[in-house]
């Protein structure tokens, strides 16, 4: 790769802790995303949303069609309601992303952040659950589901824990997963041994649009 399209593919990276960069900028999309709810029409709530990219960055999509070089990971839900780009308001090429619902560990999802690690350099992964989850509901009832959506909620079910609400359900299910990482890789056990690698929980309230590491 040209030394100068390689260069820019960190021009996004933060200077500081990549997780207090995306705490730093889900504050700007929450302020927004607050406001938006008092906004008369959807035109005028994208105005609002979309203003958190101005001061933004944006990597050269000439260097993009080369490379990439994410500067986070995210595990998260597969959920309509939770967009990574807009939550923490980041552009193409800077956030590494595998989403399913219930953001479980499976198999794949866990060979791709394998991927993420070795290969990219990602220095962190941000295991991400967040409110009303479809999914972490579906483990919790009793209603039949079909052969594959029980294989997916099975993990979410180890997770559970007798008395807890929905919420700490979730939460409970996000720190299941993020224990999973280093439990059946060795390549981000590794990692996170020697320093290379964070791992952390967050959960999104969908409400505030507010992200919470816990």
């Amino acid at each position: 790769m040209d030394p100068k399209l390689a260069r820019d593919l960190t021009v996004c990276s933060p200077p500081i802790d990549p997780l207090a960069e995306l705490l730093r900028r889900n504050g700007k999309f929450s302020k927004a995303w607050q406001q938006a709810v008092s906004a008369p029409t959807a035109s005028q709530r994208m105005e609002l949303t979309k203003s958190i990219f101005a001061a933004g960055c944006q990597i050269n999509p000439a260097a993009l069609a080369e490379g990439q070089k994410p500067w986070a990971a995210l595990l998260s839900c597969a959920d309509a309601r939770v967009a990574p780009e807009w939550i923490f308001a980041a552009g193409s090429g800077e956030l590494f992303q595998v989403r399913a619902a219930g953001n479980t560990a499976f198999d794949d999802a866990i060979a791709s952040m394998e991927y993420a690690v070795a290969v990219l350099g990602v220095p962190l992964i941000l295991v991400m659950g967040h409110s009303a989850c479809g999914a972490v509901k579906a483990a919790i009832a009793t209603d039949p589901l079909t052969p594959l959506l029980e294989g997916l909620v099975k993990p979410i079910r180890a997770s559970l824990k007798p008395g807890d609400d929905l919420t700490k359900a979730i939460q409970g299910n996000a720190r299941y997963s993020t224990a999973a990482l280093t439990q059946r890789s060795d390549v981000l056990k590794q990692a996170q041994a020697s320093g290379k690698l964070a791992i952390k929980t967050a959960y999104f309230d969908i409400g505030t649009g507010k992200v919470s590491v816990i």
